[in-house]
Formats: structure tokens, C-alpha cells, sequence
């Protein structure tokens, strides 16, 4: 059975935002990690860090960034979202 995911914060403060990928490219989580932990927020430094914090909370998968406010990577990622390694796409825009 596959996880649809939802939505967990991690930290506290101004927040991140990473999407859980699965092996195929669709968003099942998204969470929100603060930025003390992901080496301030912005990329391309927060997201190995991001991806390093989620790692040593216990956290596994492929995560990715993404912006609330879709600043990069095409838009927000959503639950059923499809990463083409460049940006996050809707499954209608996918179409």
C-alpha cells in the first residue's frame, strides 16, 4: 500500500518546505523543516542540509525543496505532484 501523504512540522521558526518523492517522481509528503535547520532556508545551500536534518531526525526517502510562495521549481508541491528533477508539476498540467 502506497502513503498518500500529509503535511508535519519539524523545528520551529520560519519555515522550509521539502517534498517527499517516491522512485516514481510523484510527491507523498510535504513538510516543513525550520530554517535554523536547513542552513537558513534559501537555495541551493538549505536543501542538503534540509535532506541532512530530515536524515538524522530518522526521516527517510528522496526529499526535495519547495517554495510555499512557488519563488522556484515551477510551483508548490502538492500531494500527487509529479518532480521532473527541474519542477514540480500538477497532474493536470502533466496531461
Amino acid at each position: 500500500m502506497v502513503r498518500m501523504g500529509f503535511n508535519r512540522n519539524i523545528g520551529g521558526g520560519i519555515m522550509a518546505h521539502f517534498a517527499l518523492v517516491d522512485d516514481t517522481n510523484t510527491v507523498r509528503e510535504v513538510l516543513t523543516v525550520g530554517n535554523d535547520d536547513c542552513a537558513g532556508g534559501n537555495l541551493p545551500e538549505s536543501e542538503p542540509a534540509g535532506q541532512a536534518f530530515l536524515a538524522a531526525c530518522g526521516i527517510t526517502g528522496h526529499w526535495v525543496q519547495t517554495s510555499y510562495h512557488a519563488n522556484f521549481r515551477g510551483k508548490y508541491a502538492g500531494i500527487g505532484d509529479s518532480w521532473d528533477g527541474t519542477n514540480f508539476v500538477s497532474p493536470k498540467e502533466a496531461e
